[in-house]
């Protein structure tokens, strides 16, 4: 049988190298489909939890995923000899920036390497871990052709950049459209066909490169515009101005505007890291990013900016921050979820650490972090708690909280995300 005919009755069996965020959830979209999934973490400690049916994404089911397992349409593994019969392989590998910035896809090349030991011929690989245009035919495609392998006779490459936003309810894998880019024609269609399977919308581009920089784009896209808005808010505490007011107006424009919030910086696994991955291509190109690299200062200057509000604020009462007691309300990068990656909060925490303030926090979805080498455990959201800070900082907008209460009880609340909208309460000031 052909890898089309597999892919059209469901008999195909799917590899998916890296159990995370993008991965697991991608897992589970093929076993609701029908298909049968081999799971490849290197983490023991999640493959265990995975064996158990423990979820530890929040956008997957512990329920759902032990039904997958107790099926077996998922089995997951730490070892890679499975590899060898999959007739469709998907990298959800991360691929974080090394401190200088520039992209470190040495979890790519080792997922690669493995699927090469062990790639059966004649099967699809796809790269979904974001990375610089031209990684998928210039990192991966060297790797699966050693041993004289040849693309479009042993072994078919694309990529299809992941969309995944944790926490939404609204857009899932299945409703929203995928990007298939293929480094040959045959490619592109087999990932057309492997992902029609279980998305409602494909949209194949002509070359694996153009879907690369199609998610670059996405997410510099949103670096920008958030970069303008933090660059607003400044101007309008400048001005004397209430920048969500301004904001708020400007949207009502039913033509040529879309609104964009500021806040304490930018978070979570893509705003921040996909514009640097096109500033490191381009550098490489000899060319200067200068729009996206002043959109990186900007957002990247935004914690620095409200530890130095917050010291406005402290000033008026007196305090310095080696006298102050903060509480810091959020160190999600996001409402309403757990995920804590690159969140602004743990940089605005570092910065006011460092400077002598003595700092708690409080979060429901985020029970421990580590900041400037100190582990802190989230603290109880009590009267005492918001009646003892000198002031209390709003970095994550979670629900569930009494904003109006937190307004009443402390002594002064600086908010940097509005959640206090409607709220008129001497001591509040927001961003």
């Amino acid at each position: 049988m052909t890898l089309e005919s597999r892919l059209r009755d469901k008999t195909a069996r799917v590899g998916i190298l890296g159990l995370g965020y993008v991965g697991l959830p991608l897992a589970l979209e093929f076993c609701r489909k029908g298909f049968t999934v081999r799971g490849f973490d290197i983490s023991a400690r999640r493959v265990a939890s995975l064996k158990k049916g423990r979820s530890y994404v929040e956008d997957v089911a512990s329920r759902e995923l032990a039904r997958a397992i107790g099926s077996g349409r998922l089995r997951v593994f730490q070892r890679f000899e499975s590899l060898a019969c999959c007739d469709a392989l998907i990298l959800c590998v991360q691929t974080p920036l090394r401190k200088t910035k520039e992209p470190d896809l040495g979890n790519v090349v080792a997922a690669a390497e493995q699927v090469s030991r062990r790639l059966k011929r004649g099967a699809l690989v796809v790269l979904e871990s974001t990375a610089p245009p031209g990684a998928t035919e210039e990192v991966v495609r060297p790797i699966l052709e050693r041993g004289g392998r040849r693309l479009g006779r042993d072994f078919y490459l694309a990529f299809s950049p992941e969309r995944v936003d944790p926490g939404n309810k609204l857009y899932g894998i299945a409703n929203t459209p995928k990007i298939v880019g293929g480094v040959d024609a045959a490619s592109t269609e087999l990932a057309r066909q492997l992902y029609a399977a279980i998305v409602e919308r494909v949209v194949p581009v002509s070359s694996a490169r153009a879907a690369e920089m199609a998610k670059l784009l996405e997410n510099s896209f949103r670096a920008v515009n958030i970069a303008l808005a933090n660059e607003i808010a400044q101007i309008c505490h400048k001005l004397g101005l209430n920048v969500w007011e301004v904001i708020a107006a400007a949207a009502t424009k039913p033509f040529g505007f879309m609104p964009f919030y500021p806040g304490p910086g930018i978070g979570g696994h893509c705003i921040p890291k996909d514009p640097q991955l096109l500033i490191w291509k381009m550098k490489e190109l000899d060319y200067e990013p200068r729009f996206l690299q002043l959109a990186s200062v900007i957002n990247g200057g935004m914690p620095e900016h409200v530890v130095e509000r917050v010291a406005e604020l402290l000033d008026k009462d007196k305090k310095p921050f080696q006298a102050s007691r903060l509480l810091v309300l959020g160190a999600a990068y996001k409402a309403d979820t757990s995920d804590y990656r690159e969140s602004p909060a743990l940089d605005v925490i570092k910065l006011l650490v460092e400077r002598g303030a003595s700092v708690s926090y409080h979060d429901r979805f985020v029970p421990e972090i580590r900041v400037a080498e100190r582990r802190l455990r989230s603290q109880p959201l009590t009267r005492k708690a918001l009646a003892g800070a000198d002031c209390v900082l709003i970095l994550t907008a979670h629900n569930g909280i009494d904003y109006v209460d937190v307004a009443r009880r402390a002594r002064r609340v600086f908010d940097a995300r509005n959640a206090t909208r409607g709220i008129a309460r001497r001591g509040l000031t927001r961003l």
